[in-house]
């Protein structure tokens, strides 16, 4: 595989006078203006506290990628022999000459800082904002984001010490002026039903019912995908991990009825929950997240008998991505035997509200999980090629972090077979990431295949997402008491991690390791043959029809739609 120039970031090089006079400083980081959505609100208090973090250059993130790849690619005599979290902390881990150099600095500055990776390649401080200026000789102020009303410290630009510029990858939260997390777009078109009363019986057939194309009940996603309907395993070393944000909370009772009404054989199953930077589950009936609610029954519903964790990041978080980094040093600081195998995620950002640096430490910490045998996996986006929502746009907006080409990309489908393009699917190309090797192939013949259509609109040399599709709208879950029908591609990414869980409970069973990092397989030979083609729809957004499913992989709906049978044939089993 060829190693991404993404691992290596880029800095700027204008010098400046250290205020202190003791070390010529260089700007790291800056942005040419307030970034739309934003205004800036005042000065700050130069006594008021200001936390921050200091991402320290990793000792070999391009031999780790090499080794994720080598890992993960069923080409590889290496396959499926992945790695320790002690093995990636040796590639992760900052060199002893980092660590003195930056410490140093930080000694002269009258600061001691503490870790908080496993590795050590992140450190955090808390300082008066005056220190802070003096530190990385700049103005930090206040800004709001008009929308929420919600105010942060943040500086256009950031300097440190031109010795420091090798051994230092960032300082956040600086330059990162990122849009606070939405709900995804689930909620704006959920549609209440009455109770379900009958029990639904288990699929005898291989025809799908009609009726699935206006209600996606967890029998008629069953019967479209081949999922089993006996219970796992419970192989040791499988738990499916769903990570909840932004005080969105799984409710145990709509759990229950949920289970009760669609199904019924799995009754007394449940999930457990791990909180991290202060999150929190609250069980009041009125405060359950219909998002958590979908993750959850989606995952338990039809993963039936794998472990289940709900992972609750709460707004305890410094990492100015809402925890999504931390949620991986969570993880990775988990004993190996209730570390999740797959981790489904619901919520994402557009590209162009990160910073690249921010974007890339994002993409190498979701790395690091696929090298110790993790899958990620995040939902494309609800807004076509506009991003995670619909929104105004001239140019396609590509989303975060579905262009890192560690995490596999799940947009939508619908229908019953064959399955047709959800409009709604998030689907395009990086800005920030190149086009990965696996599926180079792909890319160029899809981008031939439209010719000049949407040239300058788009980056055609970029990673394309997504990666796979499944069932995303009319979707029936269990919300507040009450059953209702829900869309988004935020149901087809936990939907896709209960069947790649279920594949890992066989093949935990039958001896070997779990899938780990998916696309390398996924877009080889014998993983192309478990999709369907989705042949038929588009993905608006931007004022444009956007992009069109068709043969092979397209920026719509990725290889297809997985069928279960199929992916146990391709591992093998």
């Amino acid at each position: 595989m060829r190693l991404s120039s993404f691992v290596l970031l880029a800095v700027l090089a204008v010098s400046s006078a250290n205020p202190m006079g003791r070390r010529a400083m260089t700007v790291h980081e800056s942005v040419a203006a307030v970034p739309s959505g934003f205004v800036h609100a005042g000065s700050v208090s130069p006594s008021q506290e200001i936390t921050l973090r200091i991402a320290l250059a990793q000792s070999d993130i391009a031999g780790l990628q090499e080794k994720t790849y080598a890992v993960s690619d069923p080409a590889n005599a290496l396959y499926g022999q992945h790695l320790t979290v002690d093995e990636v902390g040796k590639f992760v881990r900052p060199t002893s000459v980092t660590v003195s150099e930056v410490s140093e600095w930080l000694s002269e500055n009258g600061i001691t800082a503490k870790n908080v990776s496993p590795a050590g390649d992140l450190l955090q401080i808390t300082v008066p904002v005056s220190k802070a200026n003096t530190l990385l000789g700049t103005q930090f102020s206040a800004f709001k984001h008009v929308a929420s009303g919600k105010t942060s410290i943040r500086t256009l630009s950031y300097s440190i010490p031109a010795s420091l510029q090798q051994h230092i990858q960032f300082v956040h939260p600086t330059v990162a002026f990122i849009p606070p997390l939405h709900l995804p777009s689930v909620n704006a078109i959920a549609v209440k039903r009455e109770v379900v009363v009958e029990e639904r019986a288990a699929p005898t057939s291989n025809a799908v019912p009609a009726s699935c194309a206006t209600v996606a009940n967890t029998s008629c996603i069953q019967q479209i995908y081949n999922f089993p309907t006996a219970k796992a395993n419970n192989s040791a070393q499988n738990v499916l991990g769903v990570a909840g944000y932004i005080d969105e909370f799984a409710n145990f009772a709509d759990l229950a009825l949920f289970l009760q009404n669609l199904r019924p054989d799995l009754v007394g199953s449940n999930f457990t929950v791990v909180e991290i930077d202060d999150g929190e589950n609250d069980q009041t009936q009125q405060n359950a997240g219909i998002e958590a609610d979908l993750d959850i029954e989606m995952t338990v519903g039809l993963a039936g008998g794998v472990p289940t964790t709900f992972i609750s990041v709460g707004e305890d978080n410094i990492d100015d991505a809402d925890g999504f980094i931390d949620i991986v040093n969570s993880i990775l600081a988990t004993p190996a035997e209730t570390r999740p195998t797959v981790l489904t995620t619901s919520y994402g950002f557009n590209e162009e509200d990160l910073p690249l640096s921010l974007a890339v430490a994002m993409c190498n910490a979701y790395m690091q999980l696929g090298a110790v045998g993790i899958s990620v996996l995040f939902s494309s986006g609800d807004g076509g090629v506009g991003g995670v929502q619909p929104t105004e746009c001239t140019t396609f907006v590509p989303s975060a972090p579905g262009g890192c080409p560690f995490i596999t990309s799940v947009g939508g489908s619908t229908g019953v077979p064959p399955q047709v393009a959800a409009s709604l699917s998030g689907g395009g190309f990086s800005n920030f990431f190149p086009t990965p090797d696996y599926q180079a192939g792909d890319v160029a013949a899809y981008i031939a295949s439209i010719g000049d259509q949407y040239a300058g609109l788009y980056n055609t040399s970029g990673r394309g997402m997504p990666d796979v599709a499944l069932q995303a709208l009319n979707v029936e879950i269990a919300w507040m008491g009450s059953f209702w029908l829900v869309g988004g591609t935020s149901c087809a990414s936990p939907i896709f991690a209960a069947m790649i869980a279920l594949v890992n409970d066989r093949l935990l069973a039958a001896g070997r390791a779990p899938l780990g990092f998916l696309n390398p397989f996924l877009y080889s030979p014998a993983g192309r043959a478990a999709f369907t083609d989705v042949i038929s729809g588009t993905n608006p957004g931007c004022n444009t029809d956007g992009f069109s499913a068709g043969p092979g992989w397209d920026p719509v709906t990725g290889l297809g739609t997985p069928d279960f049978n199929r992916l146990l044939t391709a591992v093998g089993l």
